[in-house]
């Protein structure tokens, strides 16, 4: 028997897609609107429906020749001025429409220039809706009579659905209806003016080919990608007018099936249009009121409506879903309004709205070379890995350029002179785009069902009600409990078999049982009868309570005109009252725009205030500390110049004895010749110079004389090394000195920040800090400490030495004593040797006996001879 070693847990592998090799290219369509009253000049033409050229506008630079280069781009198609929303979603995503409703996923996004109609080509005006509201009309339109109950679908949190019972489903209905903050059917009331009528009757569309054997639900939510970060608008989240919390982002997540989602986002099971639509609006307002809080555009984030489709087959009487999860497909339509890509350098953006418009253009940015690197990979045969987790965006739709669904883009340009060079960008983006290519998605699974339940089981009903009718008995679908209660109370018949001629068994039997059987129905007619009759008395009763209610409607109903007039007068006013509030809010836009305008003038004046002081008092502490090192400079050129000149004036005083002693000498030695004649030549003495000189001062350090070559400096551990275990804590702050002194600490851990497991190894700990000195410098201070625990089982630090490390510019002038000047006769004079800086690089070899000591003869004169 083989033992496999121990290791790491395989990661699960993913599940195998059915492969499939037949790719489309991203549809990438172009719509152009027109041209603002106050814009004269257009830079784009439309050639052909395939086809619109760009030329530059007047008085922007032209090329080499002298002339405009003018430049055509191709698409799948393209939308002129009057282009209706009807014929752009005609061909652009009703296509996306029907794939969902056949368990295919899609994402249609748009993108352009800001300003260049993307809003209203994703959601449209009173009368003239765009894309996402009639998306959802064709959905509704086509799967209306054959969608679940509420409920029957639930999610499951994991980008998934599952399938409740009736009895479940049927709870958390009866939950739903008796929570009082729960609106009812938008279709109930009122709608609101602001997506009333976006959609004629005329114009609605439907999908064919829709399975009647399956049930169906819808779900949407709503979410905002701003600043790299995603934001659920449709979570209700308490209000709090005096702390107002800001909305917590959400972060994305990879299911089993490893397509991402957003975790923890709001999923909202809707069964209209009118409901679908009212959901995103209050989406939309949440979002104006975030705009309004932060001061910022709706241009300024990437908004994105899904559309989720669960789909589940019926049972096999065609009567409930049918309570299996695998057979469960969730099919989802992804809605994307990008936020506008512009130059910053043109719309001359500050502060927030720079950042903002930078995060923007990083994403898009993202979004570029993704499919940059996606065209290389399948034109050039390269694998090279796409970028998508460097954006929110790229890395939530990434499963779409996998091969999980269709991609559409439509590309809106505004045609005037001042969005020329961003057009131009958007052009080459688009062209590029249209060439990258994506798995055509495979057809999902049918179950094994045969076909035609969901009418099968609504054929018998009917059948079943029709004919109770006609017997005066129970309706809608009692009938089949009274008729497996009738089958249940007769006893069951024996075998009818006779086995021969002598059989006398078999008869009497079939005797027994069909008499049994009589006397049940007699019984159960003798029950019919008096339930008849008491059935019969009850309606009598009924009649007269009706008539009564009769004359009593009659009442009401002459009240109910009275209050019919009242109600009409009250719509009138109502009416005049919300012409006043309309204008009232239109007046109240004004003052809340003026008053931004002021907001925003005032925090720019604020800011470059700031900015003066902060700019202030930096030059405040750059004088003061000039000042402190000019100080620190003319009290060191001070003090050098008073030692330079009180070594002059001994070497000046050294030198005259000495002449004065070769005078002495030879007068003497004059006279002696003379009057002594021969007389025995005793050696002149000369006088020390430690006796007649006047003692100059020496340096804080001995100054022997050079007799060896150089020797090469050697490192100097620290005091901090021992036999103990050290934390050798240094921050990553700290700047690498090019000097010796380096702190050396053996078996030390060396850590960035401390830590309770580094210290409880360890009995010293040492801080490396670094310091800017007064004079400039960068020192640098080794805390040292002792290790303890301390009662609670944690670890505390005392400290106890500090050692100061510091590295200075020779060139630089400094507080060091160092001379290398000559003396008058060309010999090196007294600073040569008692220089710091030249005792350190020289050695000096001592002999035994030596007379020579710690400055004694550091000038280094020659030994006078006898003249």
């Amino acid at each position: 028997m083989i033992r496999q070693a121990k290791g790491k847990t395989p990661r699960r592998p993913p599940p195998k897609k059915t492969s499939n090799n037949q790719k489309d290219p991203v549809g990438v369509y172009c719509r152009v609107r027109p041209l603002g009253a106050d814009d004269d000049e257009c830079c784009i033409e439309v050639i052909s429906n395939t086809t619109i050229q760009l030329h530059a506008p007047d008085g922007l630079k032209a090329n080499r020749n002298g002339e405009y280069k003018e430049t055509q781009y191709s698409f799948k198609k393209v939308f002129g001025i009057k282009t209706t929303q009807r014929e752009l979603f005609e061909d652009v995503a009703k296509p996306l429409v029907e794939d969902l409703i056949h368990c295919k996923n899609g994402l249609l996004f748009t993108y352009g220039v800001t300003g260049s109609g993307k809003t209203h080509t994703m959601t449209g005006s009173p009368g003239q809706g765009g894309l996402l509201p009639r998306s959802l009309d064709m959905i509704f339109n086509s799967i209306g009579p054959y969608q679940a109950k509420r409920y029957v679908f639930k999610p499951d949190d994991k980008n998934g659905m599952e399938v409740q019972n009736q009895v479940d489903a049927l709870l958390d209905r009866q939950k739903r209806d008796s929570q009082t903050t729960v609106p009812k059917t938008p279709t109930t009331r009122r709608l609101d003016p602001e997506f009333a009528d976006m959609i004629s009757p005329e114009e609605a569309c439907k999908a064919d080919g829709v399975d009647e054997d399956s049930s169906y639900s819808v779900f949407v939510s709503y979410i905002e990608i701003y600043n790299n970060y995603i934001y659920d608008l449709l979570e209700e989240t308490p209000f709090d007018p005096i702390k107002p919390k800001p909305p917590q982002s959400k972060i994305l997540r990879e299911d089993q099936n490893h397509n991402m989602y957003v975790a923890g986002c709001t999923e909202v099971e809707v069964k209209s249009t009118e409901e679908a639509f009212e959901v995103f609006w209050r989406g939309q307002k949440k979002r104006r009121i975030a705009n309004t809080q932060l001061n910022r555009e709706s241009s300024r984030s990437h908004s994105v409506f899904i559309v989720k489709l669960a789909q589940a087959p019926l049972d096999a009487d065609g009567d409930n879903v049918l309570q299996d999860k695998n057979q469960v497909n969730v099919s989802q339509l992804c809605l994307v309004d990008l936020a506008g890509s512009e130059r910053t350098s043109r719309t001359r953006a500050e502060g927030s709205r720079l950042r903002e418009a930078g995060n923007i253009n990083q994403s898009l940015m993202t979004l570029r070379t993704c499919i940059e690197v996606l065209r290389e990979n399948q034109m050039c045969g390269t694998n090279k890995m796409v970028p998508y987790r460097d954006s929110k965006v790229t890395h939530l739709f990434k499963n779409y350029f996998d091969g999980e669904g269709k991609v559409r883009m439509v590309v809106c340009v505004n045609p005037k002179a001042d969005d020329y060079e961003e057009t131009l960008l958007v052009m080459r983006f688009a062209e590029m785009t249209q060439e990258v290519e994506v798995a055509r998605p495979v057809d999902r699974p049918i179950c094994g069902f045969t076909a035609g339940r969901r009418q099968r089981n609504q054929a018998f009903k009917e059948e079943l009600t029709r004919r109770l009718e006609e017997r005066g008995g129970p309706v809608d679908g009692e009938f089949p409990t009274v008729l497996n209660q009738l089958l249940q109370s007769f006893p069951p018949l024996p075998p009818c078999e006779i086995s021969g001629p002598n059989d006398d068994v078999t008869l009497p039997r079939l005797i027994e049982a069909l008499e049994k059987r009589h006397k049940i129905r007699r019984m159960m007619l003798e029950e019919y009868n008096k339930t008849a009759h008491m059935l019969k008395s009850v309606l009598q009763e009924q009649d007269s309570n009706i008539v009564s209610k009769e004359n009593f409607i009659q009442e009401q109903r002459g009240k109910l005109g009275e209050k019919d007039k009242m109600i009409q007068n009250q719509k009138n006013e109502i009416d005049r009252l919300e012409k006043k509030s309309k204008m009232l809010e239109y007046k109240i836009d004004i003052l809340q725009k003026t008053t931004n305008i002021y907001e925003e003038d005032k925090r720019s004046l604020q800011q470059e205030l700031e900015s003066r002081e902060q700019r202030l008092q930096r030059e405040m502490s750059e004088k003061r500390r000039m000042e402190s090192r000019m100080q620190g400079i003319v009290t060191d050129h001070k003090l050098k110049w008073e030692k330079e000149c009180e070594r002059r004036v001994n070497a000046k005083q050294l030198e005259m004895q000495n002449k004065l002693w070769v005078k002495d000498e030879k007068l003497k030695q004059l006279k002696a010749i003379v009057t002594e004649g021969k007389t025995e030549n005793r050696q002149p003495q000369r006088p020390s110079r430690e006796k007649d000189k006047v003692p100059p001062k020496r340096s804080a350090s001995p100054s022997p004389v050079p007799t060896g070559p150089p020797v090469r400096p050697l490192h100097r551990r620290s005091h901090s090394a021992g036999g103990e275990r050290w934390v050798d804590h240094k921050p990553t702050s700290n700047v690498d000195l090019d000097t010796v002194l380096q702190p050396n600490i053996p078996n030390a851990i060396k850590v960035n920040a401390p830590n309770e497991k580094a210290l409880s190894k360890c009995d010293k700990y040492v801080l490396t800090h670094q310091e800017v000195a007064s004079d400039g410098e960068i020192q640098t201070k080794l805390i040292k400490g002792e290790v303890f625990k301390t009662r609670g089982g944690g670890q505390a630090v005392q400290f106890t030495d500090i050692e100061t490390l510091r590295q200075e510019n020779p060139a630089a002038s400094s507080r060091k004593r160092r001379s290398s000047e000559s003396g008058p006769d060309g010999e090196p004079m007294e600073g040569d040797w008692t220089d710091v800086e030249t005792r350190c690089s020289v050695a000096v070899e001592m002999r035994a006996g030596s007379n020579l000591g710690p400055g004694y003869q550091h000038h280094g004169y020659p030994k006078r001879r006898k003249p």
